[in-house]
């Protein structure tokens, strides 16, 4: 790729190199460790989900199928990110091609607009199942699921298609030094010769129209829920439903502290250190992942039945 003549002395070159904790190297050795180690907890526990529904025919449910997509969504966000990130811990592998960035890049960005979907329909899946347990069945149908998955995919695609867009149409002059342990939007579009005003804008608007709106509705479908269970009469029922309903909303708001995150790290950007929002992003690619598992699955009874009932027969 040849650099933008902007007044300036250009240079060509065909890849980026990703700079990890510029301002602390050191992060990079006690960070590697727990990093692997939370790599595997969520593929093994994502796969293990995934078999399990997969090989059980009574959990062939539209709850389950959300469980299903949550959980390849997160393996395809881990392995898109994590192992690059080890890589360059590890091996000093910091070069990226253009492309590859710019499709990690789509790929961090459409899949977590269509976690954060995922996570909306979710919680509508438990508000019908929890306000309206006799009409469950007539709404939260398969063919609900298959709307709501074409409506996800759809929605995701096509709100965070211009990010790379935006950016991979951009001149690139000089630098090629991407501050940064992933193909971030912002920390590619820095090392433009254009503005990008418009990048920052649509950053912006497309994070809090996506993640915002979502979490308002899930706000409100756990609200209702809540109003529901305290009317609750049945000796225990209150603190069961509380207990579940409390960490799956305890996890999307960990998952949505990204977007709040990006808002945060804009308005302080000069007062704080560059590889604190780089540590928190690298993070909330692998921590969702692997605790979404297990407090949505293995937590749940049938899947820890089924699961169980496998390990018996030597599975």
């Amino acid at each position: 790729m040849t650099a933008h003549q902007n007044g300036s002395i250009s240079t060509e070159f065909s890849d980026f190199l990703l700079n990890c904790f510029v301002r602390s190297p050191s992060w990079q050795h006690w960070l590697s460790l727990p990093l692997s180690l939370l790599l595997l907890l969520a593929l093994g526990a994502n796969m293990t989900l995934l078999i399990t529904i997969w090989l059980e025919t009574s959990l062939h449910k539209p709850m389950y199928y959300l469980l299903s997509l949550l959980s390849s969504l997160d393996t395809v966000v881990c392995l898109t990110v994590i192992p690059k990130v080890l890589a360059i811990f590890w091996f000093d592998l910091r070069s990226i091609s253009f492309f590859a960035c710019f499709f990690q890049m789509f790929i961090m960005n459409s899949f977590f607009a269509m976690e954060s979907c995922t996570f909306m329909v979710m919680a509508y899946d438990r508000y019908v199942a929890i306000c309206h347990p006799l009409r469950y069945p007539s709404i939260i149908t398969n063919q609900f699921i298959t709307k709501a998955a074409i409506f996800i995919l759809s929605r995701s695609v096509f709100l965070t298609l211009p990010i790379p867009i935006l950016s991979g149409r951009l001149h690139y002059c000089g630098r090629n030094v991407i501050e940064n342990c992933i193909c971030a939007n912002m920390s590619v579009s820095r090392l433009s010769c254009n503005d990008i005003t418009i990048n920052r804008l649509y950053q912006f608007a497309g994070g809090w129209t996506l993640l915002g709106s979502d979490l308002l509705l899930i706000f409100l479908s756990y609200t209702f829920i809540l109003r529901a269970v305290l009317r609750l009469k049945a000796q225990g029922a209150v603190a069961k439903a509380l207990s579940t309903c409390g960490s799956h909303f305890i996890l999307i708001l960990f998952f949505s502290t990204i977007l709040l995150v990006f808002v945060f790290t804009l308005l302080v950007e000069k007062k704080m250190s560059s590889d604190v929002p780089v540590l928190l992003n690298v993070l909330h690619h692998v921590i969702p992942a692997a605790l979404n598992p297990i407090v949505y699955g293995v937590r749940t009874q049938e899947i820890k039945q089924v699961i169980q009932k496998l390990l018996k027969k030597g599975w």
